[in-house]
Formats: structure tokens, C-alpha cells, sequence
């Protein structure tokens, strides 16, 4: 699907230009109805003046009482740049149809205003071709509101099926520059307005897969690849940080602990078993949750006499669940939002990595900054002995002995360490249960849960503080002013036990991601 060369290529379409009827791109479509993007002129017949109109119609469904479920503001060809206000219209609704996270303070998705100068610019600089991919994820995105909220559960059912369905790749972020270079643009504001908006729709999607209605969208994609889940990921380069992001939808992460030994742990997609409805209700809540994560790395390139160091390490690791909704009026969804407000998935292992890229021989002498740790232990022993030595008949003395020995250890929730994996530094952190001293993502829940080990929201923050002095790597002098392919990656671990609720369920999920920055090898200040 590749609606928007076909737009940037109407105002040169002879077809178009000599035609008086509308140009038709069929977005989706069976045998008796389709979802299409139609484009309307006006009156006028010179070419240069001519203005267009883009809607959405949806054709053959029973019970819409008009088939044109959106219109755009008009879009004059005379303009420099003519198709603008379409993007720009798309992407400000989708932003404004973003779902809150009920913790939100600072971003609002109905305040945020996109200036056109970072659109503009990301436009200029890719081909239509490679701007597709953005357009996709815009359009997707807003048809997702118009087909599932704004008109009959028939013509929500179709998209999932015909529109969604094949294209679901759209609404994710993966190796796709142009969509990293177009979320960079915008700021971190609009992003999370963006990701949150797609990731609540592959959110629904994946529920209507789960409980099987009408087959949506099974026969049309395979699973995804396990370093290719669901979501948006990249990395970037700024100031002297290297950042990893990573936006995941809970149920595209990969199950490897629950309380069902029925269940198939090595599928993506883990469909509902039969279950009580009172723990139906509760995954489908949680099923509308996501993950956020940043990975910031601190770098620096040195030179010495006979050799260049870069030096890495973890500035900050902030981990964050977010409840995706409305929380507003008194709908279902939001009644059980609000029933469940206090369930909640939490990371219970984190685990990051940097290095060069694999196979590179340029790159030597990597050297971790922290020990394996080696805990403290107090230990107390209170020995009683008790004994008659008195003179007697029997030559040994008789001696009665009692011992009591008492532990004590001191450990801390999460146990932080740093290892190597070939060329590449590893910073784990791994979450453990106060009662059993397990690891809590491989454990049942235990009476007391978590409690105070997370922030008020239930994320996590890891400073520079926690993971040691970083690590450095060797490169050769001889290199000095070339650019290496600098690596990173993250796994994280996601725990569902119950919080104030009665259940058995409990849960941890799985996602895995990495990409890649350039590292030009010239000394930072």
C-alpha cells in the first residue's frame, strides 16, 4: 500500500489532469465493499489553480448513513509544497485522538500544536517513496479512529481484517530511518502522542486476534521475528549521549512465565484460555498497557600515544508501563479501567548491551568497570554450654552442650552486575523476591508483592550510580577520523502479580530490540 506517491504523482497524471471525474485509491476491499482515499477538484479548470479535497468512503456497508466518513481541508496545487496540509491534518488529529495514560501531567495530547517547519524539512529531505512509510503510520493511525470509534462495528471489523490486518507493520518502527529521522523532528511531546495512539491500536488488534473474532487479520501477517516484535524502536546520537528507545505493546512481548502450563510460551500471540470472567476482564485490561523504555549511554572518544579509547557508560535506564485509555465519560472500557486502575505489569529484569558492530576486527581490549558483587553477610552465633565435672565413679566427665546459631544477611531488591558478550559491555539488572530470594520473573507472586521497590507509577530509574564506572574499548591509531558502527540493545522483563485484586494469575512477559549509531572517531571535549 503506497497511497502517497500516488498523490504526489496527480498533479503530473495526464489522466488526472484531463479528467472531470474523481481519482479513486482503494485502500482495502473484497468483492462487495472497500475502504478508498478519493480525491475531489474544484471547478476550476487550470490545472495550476486547481485546489483538491481528499476524503475516506467507505462503499457497501448497510447501516452508515453516509458513505464519506472524513473530509480534508482543501489543498491548493499552486503551493510550494501542496500536499502539506494534508500531513499536517492527519497528523494533528492523530495526535489530538491520542490516548492518555491516567498518570499524565506534563504532555497533553489536546494542547500539543505541530508546527509545520520539521514536517516541512523531513518531506524536503526524503523521496515520496521513503516519506511512504511515515504517511502510512499517519494514515493507519487516523483511520483506526475513524473505523473502529467513529462508525458501525462493521466497518471496524473490515479494517482490522482488510486494512490493518496486512499492513499492521505500518504502525511500527523498525530500520525505518525516515520514521526515526520524522519522530526526532517533531520532539519527544508529539512522539509519545504518536506511539501511544499506534500501540493502542496493535493493542485492540491483538485483543480482537486473541478471542477470535471473525478471524481479523490471522491469514494476512505471520508472527513477528523475536528481534522484530510489534512497536517502535531506534537509536540516535546527541550531545554525547547515545540514546535506545523502545515502544512495545504488553501483548506483543514474548510470554515466558505464567500460571497456565497449558499455554504455548514460544508464540508471540498467546490466545485466552478458557478462564473465569473475573480474570477475563483483567487481562483484557492489561492487555492495554505498554511499555517505555530509554537507554542512555554516556560516551566518550580519547586519544593516546598509541591508541584510541572509547569510553561507554549507562547514564540512565527509565522504564515505564503506561495504561493506555481515555479516562473519560462512562463507557465500559473506562469503568474497567478504572476497576482495575491499580493492576499492573513491572519490570523484573533489565538487561542492556554496547559494543561495536558484530564482526568488526577494528575494535579490541574491552574492559568493564564494575566487580561481580560479593554481598555482605552478618552472621551471629550464641553458643550454651552446660557440663558436670564433678568428681565420680566414671572416669570421663559428663558434658551437656546446646548451640543456637543465628543469619543475618543484608541484600538489596535488585542485584546489578556487568558482564561481556564478545566485544559488547552488559549491564543486568535483575529483580529478586524478598521471601524466596528467586528471581521474581521465574516465581510464583509471594503474599507481600512488590511494594516499594518502584516509583509512584510503577516504573523504574537506574542512574549512572548503579552500574559502576562503564566500559572502555581499544581502537588503533590508525583509525583515527574514520566512523565505526557503534551497536546497543535491550531486553527487558515485564511481571504481572496482583496487586489488590484475588487471582491466581500472574505473568512475566518479554521483549528484545537493538539498532545502531555512527561513532566518527575524533576527540570529544
Amino acid at each position: 500500500m503506497d497511497p502517497w506517491s500516488w498523490i504526489c504523482a496527480l498533479p503530473e497524471s495526464h489522466d488526472f489532469a484531463e479528467s472531470h471525474t474523481d481519482a479513486v485509491f482503494q485502500l482495502g476491499g473484497d468483492l462487495t465493499r472497500s475502504i478508498q482515499l478519493r480525491v475531489e477538484r474544484d471547478s476550476s479548470s487550470d490545472l495550476e489553480s486547481l485546489s483538491l479535497t481528499f476524503k475516506v468512503v467507505a462503499e457497501g456497508f448497510s447501516h452508515l448513513k453516509s458513505s464519506t466518513i472524513w473530509s480534508s481541508n482543501t489543498c491548493a496545487l499552486s503551493s510550494e509544497k501542496p500536499f502539506l496540509p494534508l500531513v499536517l491534518q492527519l497528523l494533528q488529529e492523530l495526535i489530538s485522538h491520542s490516548p492518555t495514560t491516567g498518570e499524565s501531567t506534563c504532555t497533553k495530547s489536546e494542547i500539543l500544536e505541530i508546527k509545520p517547519s520539521p514536517v516541512k524539512w523531513v518531506m524536503d529531505s526524503h523521496s515520496p517513496e521513503s516519506f511512504s512509510s511515515v504517511f502510512n503510520l499517519i494514515l493507519l493511525t487516523r483511520l483506526f479512529w475513524l473505523c473502529v470509534f467513529d462508525a458501525p462495528s462493521e466497518v471496524g471489523s473490515f479494517f482490522f481484517q482488510h486494512l490493518l490486518g496486512p499492513h499492521v507493520k505500518s504502525l511500527t518502527c523498525q530500520h525505518a530511518p525516515v520514521l526515526r529521522t520524522f519522530l526526532v523532528s517533531l520532539g519527544v511531546d508529539a512522539e509519545l502522542c504518536i506511539v501511544r495512539a499506534a500501540s493502542y491500536a496493535l493493542s485492540k488488534w491483538m485483543i480482537s486476534k486473541e478471542v477470535g473474532l471473525g478471524n481479523l487479520g490471522l491469514k494476512q501477517i505471520a508472527s513477528p521475528l523475536p528481534r522484530q516484535p510489534l512497536g517502535f524502536s531506534y537509536a540516535t546520537e546527541a550531545h554525547g549521549l547515545w540514546s535506545l528507545k523502545g515502544y512495545f505493546p504488553i501483548l506483543s512481548m514474548n510470554l515466558t512465565n505464567n500460571n497456565s502450563s497449558s499455554e504455548n510460551h514460544n508464540s508471540k500471540i498467546v490466545k485466552f484460555p478458557l478462564v473465569e470472567p473475573k480474570e477475563a476482564v483483567l487481562r483484557y485490561a492489561l492487555s492495554h498497557q505498554h511499555a517505555e523504555v530509554i537507554v542512555q549511554f554516556e560516551y566518550s572518544v580519547t586519544f593516546h600515544e598509541n591508541y584510541i579509547r572509547v569510553n561507554a557508560r549507562v547514564d540512565n535506564i527509565r522504564i515505564h508501563v503506561s495504561k493506555l485509555g481515555f479516562h473519560k465519560g462512562s463507557g465500559m472500557e473506562n469503568q474497567i479501567a478504572d476497576c482495575y486502575s491499580d493492576e499492573k505489569y513491572f519490570p523484573s529484569r533489565v538487561q542492556v548491551w554496547v559494543g561495536p558492530e558484530i564482526g568488526s576486527s577494528q575494535v579490541s581490549g574491552l574492559s568493564l568497570g564494575r566487580s561481580t558483587k560479593n554481598e555482605e553477610r552478618e552472621i551471629e552465633v550464641i553458643r550454651v554450654l552446660k557440663g558436670n565435672l564433678g568428681k565420680g565413679k566414671v572416669a570421663a566427665p559428663r558434658v551437656k552442650a546446646r548451640a543456637r546459631i543465628s543469619t543475618r544477611r543484608k541484600i538489596k531488591d535488585w542485584r546489578i552486575e556487568q558482564e561481556s558478550e564478545g566485544n559488547a559491555a552488559v549491564f543486568d539488572a535483575v529483580l529478586y523476591d524478598r521471601e524466596s530470594g528467586q528471581e521474581v520473573m521465574t516465581v510464583k507472586p509471594n503474599q507481600e508483592g512488590m511494594k516499594n521497590v518502584f516509583t509512584k507509577s510503577g516504573g523504574m530509574v537506574f542512574g549512572r550510580d548503579e552500574y559502576g564506572d562503564g566500559a572502555g574499548w581499544r581502537v588503533g591509531r590508525e583509525m583515527e577520523g574514520s566512523v565505526l558502527k557503534w551497536r546497543m540493545g535491550g531486553k527487558i522483563w515485564l511481571t504481572y502479580w496482583a496487586n489488590k485484586l484475588c487471582t491466581s494469575f500472574y505473568e512475566t512477559r518479554c521483549v528484545e530490540w537493538c539498532d545502531e549509531v555512527d561513532l566518527p572517531l575524533v576527540p570529544t571535549s
